[in-house]
């Protein structure tokens, strides 16, 4: 085959590095932002924040790096490549001065950098575990056992790997020669410790041992253990007549003993340090405040953060100007601070950026779910979706979606995450369009004021909708109670 040249044209579509870095940093939520930037920081020396003490130290560290001496660079040896070298930018006019590269306003409330903020020390919970593992008299096989045991189990505190593949894990990773019998002796030491539970296969093992360490056993622990070993099945569908009946107890005993059991910890390691999933902590990226009836709305003060070019690098370029010889070594230096310059300007544009499109995408929601804001009432949400928002702003919808998937909005009715003002519309009777917010709202109070003796059927809340006047059918309605984890009438009962 022969070879041939020709010409094509192609029409691509490619995003610039400046794109991909705003893209980046907009997802990035105001609690990692402060780590995004120490990033930068520490890889671009020609970025710097405002910092007087910072800036003389730097230029009394760098004035020698860069002072010309004749023995110490290199001859000319390729002039042409650096000839085109232009810092007409870089060192301004001729007074020497150039536009700071601020990020700063003077809107934001200013941030006491030397106020110690206090947090907390915590042990996660497998450290918790270890701890105790320490306290117990083995000898080294079966401490590096054990070891392996408490690896396995998960964040919830639950050992869900059989012991048979425990054994082929010591085999493998620890070279150790074990039997499930052994590991399961382990596994019942291990089961001692705190808190109570931990290390259980399964819940119905979980809430045996809780039981089984409670000190003072009466017979309502002994009928809760009995309940928990013989019907179990019933007890998790809350087919209470047949346990009464297995049990021959009285309506007043059964429900002393499912009010002791339901009081037992399903997650025994769920609550301990770190792995608390309920103490999550929110860095909230915008503040709203009602000042009587005009919504005020400010950013984080951490999205503003005081950044320039360093002067010391800047000096560097301006003694290059002044300089009559200019070497290889030198237009080499001048070459590589010039990227670094160019690179920190870049970043923060794009820091600026992020911060002009947060405050235009909140603003406008603020804008749309006015009443909300003003009044804290859930029924008065307005149906709202990505394309709303993208077209009020002139922006991408992509763009709106990466700033509303991880940012927080603290108001004085609490702090929410953008994503909970989209919601799809629904009709009504009368053919207006209302929130499925709104829907779900009195679809969760249906739920919270009924009789928990006699639970609700999804039939009777989509009856109880329709006459409210929302026009919905009951497949819907089993779905908005699922999306607000509220299980079927018959596991709401209560007795």
């Amino acid at each position: 085959m022969a070879l041939s040249q020709s010409l094509q044209q192609k029409l691509l579509q490619k995003l610039s590095p400046q794109q991909i870095q705003l893209m980046k940093l907009l997802q990035v939520p105001t609690a990692n932002l402060e780590e995004r930037i120490k990033e930068e920081l520490e890889e671009n020396p020609a970025l710097e924040q405002s910092d007087e003490n910072h800036e003389d130290q730097f230029e009394a560290e760098t004035k020698d790096e860069f002072e010309s001496n004749d023995d110490d660079f290199e001859p000319d040896g390729s002039e042409e490549e650096y000839d085109n070298i232009d810092i007409s930018e870089y060192v301004g006019d001729d007074d020497g001065e150039i536009a700071e590269y601020k990020m700063k306003d003077d809107n934001y409330p200013e941030v006491d950098d030397n106020k110690v903020v206090p947090y907390r020390i915590e042990t996660s919970f497998h450290e918790h575990l270890l701890e105790q593992l320490g306290m117990l008299k083995l000898d080294d096989r079966h401490r590096r056992i054990a070891e392996q045991i408490v690896g396995s189990i998960d964040d919830d505190g639950y050992l869900r790997r059989e012991a048979s593949a425990i054994v082929d894990d010591l085999a493998f990773r620890q070279n150790i020669d074990s039997n499930e019998q052994e590991v399961e002796n382990v596994i019942r030491l291990i089961q001692q410790f705190d808190p109570a539970g931990v290390g259980a296969r399964n819940l119905q093992e979980c809430l045996l041992l809780q039981l089984h360490r409670q000190k003072v056993h009466g017979r309502k622990v002994d009928t809760a253990i009995e309940v928990l070993t013989n019907y179990f099945d019933e007890f998790t569908k809350k087919h209470y007549d047949k346990i009464q009946r297995g049990l021959n107890i009285s309506d007043e005993g059964l429900k002393d003993v499912i009010s002791h059991i339901i009081r037992l910890t399903p997650k025994p390691g769920g609550n301990h340090g770190d792995i608390n999933k309920a103490e999550s902590y929110v860095v909230p990226d915008f503040f709203i405040y009602n000042n009587g009836g005009k919504l005020e709305l400010t950013l984080n003060s951490k999205n503003a953060p005081d950044l320039r070019i360093s002067e010391g690098y800047r000096d560097m370029l301006k003694e290059y100007d002044r300089g009559s010889k200019k070497d290889k070594r030198q237009k080499e230096a001048v070459l590589f601070i010039k990227q670094k310059i160019d690179a920190a300007k870049w970043f923060i544009d794009a820091i600026k950026q992020r911060q002009h499109t947060l405050s235009s995408v909140m603003e406008t929601i603020m804008d749309y779910q006015r009443e909300f804001f003003l009044t804290g009432d859930e029924t008065t949400l307005r149906p709202m979706i990505l394309k709303d928002i993208a077209e009020r702003t002139g922006l991408d919808i992509s763009t709106v979606s990466r700033v509303a998937n991880s940012k927080f909005v603290q108001t004085e009715f609490g702090t929410y995450r953008l994503k909970f003002f989209f919601s799809e519309s629904l009709s009504t009777d009368s053919g207006e369009e209302v929130s499925t917010r709104e829907v779900k709202k009195i679809l969760s109070d249906l739920i919270e004021g009924e009789s928990k003796k006699k639970p609700l059927s999804d039939e009777k809340l989509t009856d109880m909708l329709q006459e409210k006047g929302y026009n919905i059918a009951r497949r819907t309605v089993a779905k908005y109670r699922e999306q607000l984890n509220i299980p079927v009438a018959r596991l709401r009962k209560e007795l």
